[in-house]
């Protein structure tokens, strides 16, 4: 290699190195500027009469040996304010469950062993989220995303919060935060434009050895009638078998199941 040539590999090279080995900064944004940005993001999500969403996550599972493994699942999620819910799952292991919530009852049927179980609750998709994570410690991801109280739960929790930087490597170009609450750090993508919205999520449990996070990508956004079209009532599949509908209880090592915990 020419001596010219080598010294300007020799420059591309070490400006490479020092840009990546350099720790980077949060941009010079003013924290109520962030906390604006949050805020219209779930000024969004609550005021929306409907919406549907995509979301493909993962989560560490501790192991004895303290090992991460990751394990995921892809969700379709439907809101119809004010009384359904709908969400298909399926699981990294090829289990598929649905949920279901009419405004009556609310039903989890495991397709792959073809079982439902269902309980009774009147009231708001709000409500059936609560019900859900606090009485039936049913893991719902992102719950809190659901419920039309979200800008009043945010600006609650939300203990330190700081603008990271524009990121231009999603497919859309989006604000990229960090966020601290009293259990959980959070990062989020939200879309720039005239309706932000959550592109990913990252949340790490910093109260649990390990630090085990939680990711999740959003995509296929949809508020039209064409998006959010069910079906949200259920009819058992021929042979199911109805089962009762179990309160979970979690070992203390686990990670919580609230407001985006594992599975």
């Amino acid at each position: 290699m020419k001596k010219a040539t080598f010294l300007f590999v020799l420059g591309i090279l070490s400006a490479f190195l020092w840009s990546t080995a350099q720790p980077a900064k949060c941009a010079e944004t003013d924290d109520q500027q962030a906390m604006d940005i949050l805020q219209n993001m779930a000024g969004i999500l609550a005021g929306a009469e409907q919406f549907s969403v995509t979301v493909r996550s993962s989560y560490d599972a501790p192991q004895e040996n303290g090992q991460m493994v990751e394990f995921g699942a892809l969700r379709n999620i439907q809101v119809k304010r004010p009384d359904k819910m709908r969400v298909d799952v399926h699981e990294s292991d090829g289990d598929q469950r649905l949920l279901v919530f009419d405004g009556k009852q609310i039903i989890v049927h495991n397709l792959t062993e073809n079982v439902f179980a269902s309980t009774e609750k009147v009231g708001t998709v709000d409500d059936a989220v609560k019900h859900l994570i606090s009485v039936l410690k049913i893991p719902l991801p992102l719950g809190r995303l659901f419920r039309s109280t979200i800008p009043a739960e945010l600006e609650q929790i939300v203990e330190e919060i700081d603008y990271v930087e524009r990121n231009m490597l999603t497919d859309v170009v989006t604000d990229h935060l960090a966020v601290r609450t009293r259990n959980v750090d959070f990062q989020i993508w939200i879309s720039q434009g005239g309706k932000p919205l959550p592109i990913r999520i990252v949340i790490t449990y910093k109260n649990f050895m390990g630090d085990p996070q939680f990711r999740a990508d959003f995509s296929d956004w949809s508020f039209s009638d064409r998006g959010v079209n069910g079906p949200f009532t259920f009819s058992p599949p021929e042979d199911a078998e109805q089962v009762p509908l179990l309160v979970r209880n979690r070992p203390e090592s686990s990670i919580p199941v609230q407001e985006g915990g594992a599975k």
